[in-house]
């Protein structure tokens, strides 16, 4: 499951200029609700607040039944919003990429949220890796978001390409809120221009609707919320039991509606080559 869970942190609701407002109570019950009911065996949430936060929101999934033992957060930076992964199976590595940089004119930008990279061990013989990332949002910035989003998924694209290279056979997926229609620039470079390095795998709801945002500026529903998988993992997504989320509590929760997906697993060969770990995947 991938849910943007909207400010789940700290925030300025009021107008005041601190961003020292927690998250509604009916609005922070309604995103446990929903994944509570939903039950995931592996949670990837964009916009999660901070270590508290992510500590509390945890202990209120456990009120509700639901146990994680493994997790991870990663916190860039200048922001107020980060990245997180849930996990009923280990995580065996783990690669928060907080470095990458890139240049408008004379300045050098990091990435906003950065980059949540990790593997995952299903069984003995089978691992995949998940990446989880939230690129620059539409809102407005002089040096122009279009391109800071590109220029982010530019980044996002070197990893997936440097994984695959070392195994094409890689198991990953790429999750997250991706701020872009699936034509636009951002989303062609991260997916490959010339070559195609993921496939949108495109959970609809039961009306065959695959939108995750109602924007009210066009007045349109968007889909801005993605699951991109690697050639020899598509094979393994099973398109009945995936869908977007739709749920009474969706706009009480979340602007965006949380995406669910089902995977089978294919056991790998015990005596193929084994998953090179995230964390021996740095730059060359």
């Amino acid at each position: 499951m991938s849910f943007n869970v909207d400010q789940y942190g700290y925030a300025d609701r009021t107008g005041d200029g601190q961003a020292n407002d927690p998250k509604p109570e009916a609005s922070r019950d309604a995103v446990l609700t929903i994944i509570a009911e939903t039950a995931p065996d592996i949670l990837a949430l964009q916009e999660m607040g901070h270590e508290e936060v992510f500590q509390q929101f945890q202990e209120a999934l456990e009120a509700k039944g639901l146990s994680y033992p493994f997790a991870e957060l990663l916190m860039q930076e200048g922001s107020d919003a980060h990245l997180a992964v849930l996990s009923r199976y280990p995580i065996t590595s783990v690669y928060q990429r907080l470095d990458d940089i890139y240049t408008m004119g004379d300045a050098q930008l990091p990435v906003k949220r950065g980059f949540l990279e990790l593997d995952i061990s299903i069984s003995p013989h089978y691992s995949f890796r998940l990446i989880n990332a939230q690129l620059k949002s539409k809102e407005y910035h002089p040096a122009g978001h279009t391109e800071m989003r590109r220029s982010e998924a530019r980044l996002l694209n070197n990893h997936v390409r440097r994984a695959l290279s070392r195994d094409r056979r890689l198991n990953l997926l790429v999750v997250g809120d991706l701020n872009d229609h699936v034509g636009s620039a951002p989303l062609r470079t991260l997916m490959g221009n010339r070559q195609q390095y993921l496939i949108d795998l495109r959970p609809a709801d039961e009306y065959g609707e695959s939108w995750t945002f109602f924007d009210a500026d066009s007045d349109s529903y968007v889909r801005y919320d993605y699951l991109l998988a690697s050639a020899h993992m598509q094979p393994e997504f099973i398109e009945d039991g995936s869908h977007v989320i739709r749920h009474p509590l969706n706009k009480l929760a979340s602007a965006r509606r949380p995406l669910f997906a089902v995977f089978r697993a294919r056991d790998i060969d015990p005596g193929t080559t084994p998953l090179l770990p995230a964390h021996e995947l740095e730059d060359d």
